[in-house]
């Protein structure tokens, strides 16, 4: 399992050179949650922020154009331009194409309207999974 995380963290460094070689990540950020689609289909989620040496509870929400499916995913990524957490709060929308990497993973960088960047790499469980290229939405959780 290790090595294919490794592989897939290999994977997004090839695939995904939009973040300088040297830009440090101001936090880590893991998501799991499920996905319905038919057509249209809506995912939703929880997880956390890592910010500073503190974890900040998150919950997601997003339309996706997918096929038919229902299906679980889980995602983690780094996190870029953030200045405080509450800046990950916003409507995340797809900053660079998304792509397929070995065994069933994809990948990403999403941004939001106050600049910060999260490049992710998320895998499936089911049928169809699409991870909210045309919006995502995360909130802090109370």
């Amino acid at each position: 399992m290790r090595r294919v995380f490794l592989g897939i963290v290999a994977s997004l460094l090839v695939l995904f050179p939009v973040m300088a070689a040297d830009q440090v990540p101001d936090g880590t950020i893991e998501l799991s949650g499920g996905s319905v689609a038919v057509g249209i289909g809506y995912s939703w989620g929880s997880g956390h922020l890592v910010f500073q040496g503190k974890s900040y509870p998150l919950k997601v929400t997003g339309l996706s154009v997918a096929n038919v499916g229902a299906s679980d995913y889980t995602a983690s990524g780094s996190v870029f331009n953030l200045k405080r957490p509450e800046d990950i709060a916003g409507n995340f929308a797809a900053a660079a194409a998304g792509a397929t990497v070995a065994g069933g993973a994809s990948a990403t960088i999403l941004k939001n309207e106050k600049g910060v960047t999260i490049q992710m790499t998320a895998t499936r469980t089911g049928l169809q999974f699409t991870l909210a290229a045309e919006g995502m939405k995360i909130a802090l959780a109370n």
